[in-house]
């Protein structure tokens, strides 16, 4: 029992070995140029978490809508709903995103829209599945 709680804590700490290493935005922001798709990816949704720098965040976020791969357009409209009001300035680039080829940015444009401005866009409903008999 000893052995199996010292190595499921081994095992915590080797999985949390840079949890204390926090980038700061503007690292992030540079990340979301990175030519690797997963730092571009992690990048785009710790970005969403930075509330006090909304406005170096949201120009960077709307930046990431133009990103050639779908999981970072989705995060990043994602991101933008999270800061509400504070990002008035999507509202172009998300209406765009909702011509997206990828039907979860579409939806994530939506949703970003309703929590930026809710009374001029409402809140996306899904279309109902009809059920076949």
């Amino acid at each position: 029992m000893r052995l199996r709680f010292r190595f499921v804590c081994l095992l915590c700490l080797l999985v949390c070995g840079g949890c204390g290493k926090q980038k700061s935005t503007n690292q992030l922001i540079a990340d979301l140029k990175s030519p690797d798709e997963r730092d571009r990816i992690v990048a785009v949704r710790l970005l969403q978490h930075r509330e006090g720098d909304a406005a170096q965040v949201v120009p960077a976020l709307i930046e990431a809508l133009k990103d050639n791969e779908g999981d970072v357009r989705w995060s990043a409209a994602i991101g933008l709903g999270y800061f509400g009001d504070q990002a008035k300035d999507a509202i172009p680039a998300l209406q765009a995103a909702q011509h997206d080829r990828d039907a979860r940015v579409r939806e994530a444009a939506g949703v970003a829209l309703s929590r930026i401005d809710p009374e001029k866009f409402p809140v996306p409903t899904a279309p109902s599945k009809r059920r076949g008999k």
